[in-house]
Parts: C-alpha cells; structure tokens; sequence
C-alpha cells in the first residue's frame, strides 16, 4: 500500500485530531481495518464520503452501509428511497474530502466535476463503476445508521484500484 502525501496543509496531522491515548479501543481497532472509500448520492442532490459499506452476492445482491443519521445523504436516501453507490479511486481524493466536509465547497459539493445523472441519484462523470440501490431498512447501530438495500442495478468497469482509508488517511493499493 502507498500513503499519499500529507498535502494541502501546512500541518502534516490533523491539528484537531483526539490524541491517540483517548481515542476508543474500538474506533482504533476499526482503524487499522482498511475499508474501500465509497461516495453515496441520492437524488435531491445529496451525496457523502462512506468507508462503511459491505456488498453481499446473492439473489438479489445486497449492500450494507453506516451513515449518518443527520446527514443531508441520509434525508435525501429516506424521502427518495434509492441512492447510488460509486468506489472512489487514487484520483477521487478531493471528491472524498469534499463529500466528507474536509475540504470547502463553495456553491455545494455537486459545484465541481461533472455528473451524470441516474435514477439513483447523480454518479461522477468518469465512474465505471457503480451500483443503483433500493432502500429496504434502516436502523440506529452503534453511533451510526445502519442501512440495508436491494442492488438494482451494477455498472462494472475494468477498474481502477480502489482508494482506501487506513488509520485515519487514504492509501491506495500498491498492485506492484
């Protein structure tokens, strides 16, 4: 795996970050767990940055995912009752922080790059891969909320590696 480089900041941490020594068992453990960066948008628009997402095969394929209950997204997913699932790339860096509130996005977080649009809500422009999702449950679990829906529809395309998160930073798969 490669870390991409601390950046944008003049910090190369997180000067608001809890102090590793406080932070929960739990959530450190969680930390060292990579998980697939994923960006979920729901017609409206409302979109958010989502590491928490499970894809189970069967017939029907299933997704499972966290999100936040007072989130925009979560609104959006409620009254639409569908939302689609795009995994972001290396090259999706900015769009995760964006989704996520960490980086400004001024006129709104759908203002930059361009979209095309889906019955599910809007997808990036250079995505080949994604899945449009039906709302079936969802329920508070641990801090979050735990979502359950039907996949309706998979766009599967040759694939870039996946952008991950590791331990509080993105790291992209080294396929070398």
């Amino acid at each position: 795996m490669r870390d991409f480089e601390p950046g944008a900041g003049i910090h190369g941490t997180d000067p608001f970050a809890t102090p590793a020594a406080e932070r929960s068992p739990v959530r450190r453990l969680r930390g060292r767990l990579p998980a697939a960066v994923t960006l979920w948008t729901a017609p409206g628009p409302a979109g958010l940055t989502v590491s928490s997402t499970v894809v189970v095969d069967g017939d029907p394929g299933r997704l499972l995912g966290i999100v936040d209950d007072e989130s925009d997204l979560w609104a959006a997913v409620e009254a639409a009752g569908r939302f689609a699932v795009t995994p972001l790339t290396a090259r999706d860096r900015h769009l995760a922080d964006r989704f996520a509130g960490l980086m400004p996005a001024p006129g709104g977080p759908f203002k930059t790059g361009g979209w095309r649009e889906t019955g599910y809500g809007p997808v990036p422009e250079g995505a080949a891969t994604w899945a449009g999702c039906r709302l079936d449950a969802a329920r508070p679990y641990g801090w979050g909320l735990l979502v359950e829906a039907t996949i309706e529809q998979v766009a599967v395309g040759d694939g870039e590696l996946p952008l991950l998160h590791l331990r509080g930073r993105y790291r992209q798969v080294d396929d070398r």
